[in-house]
């Protein structure tokens, strides 16, 4: 049993690794790009074969790099701020000690 799970896991990360899915983010994107244009026809191949009938799948236009980009952007950008925030939070909260001293 545990050497069929590790098996399968195993086939898993190969197939992802082969397909580039672990690679760079412009790797991650033409994979991506693959299965959209891929995973249509299989599905209606399969739905046609068993009987079903599916909605048609929606569009979608999402770049996986162009959100890891804003991401780490958004991220850099918080961190190069942190330093002057917190002088500044410092700031409030002596005012605020002050205050209640008094």
């Amino acid at each position: 049993r545990f050497l069929l799970k590790g098996g399968l896991a195993g086939g898993a990360v190969y197939v992802a690794y082969d397909q580039g899915l672990l690679g760079s983010g412009t790797q991650g994107a033409e994979a991506l790009r693959k299965a959209q244009e891929a995973l249509p026809p299989a599905l209606q191949e399969w739905t046609s074969y068993l009987g079903w009938e599916l909605p048609s799948t929606p569009k979608f236009d999402f770049s996986p790099s162009d959100s890891w980009n804003k991401g780490v952007q958004t991220v850099m950008s918080a961190l190069s701020v942190a330093p002057t925030r917190a002088c500044e939070y410092t700031e409030e909260g002596w005012k605020y000690v002050k205050d209640l001293v008094k």
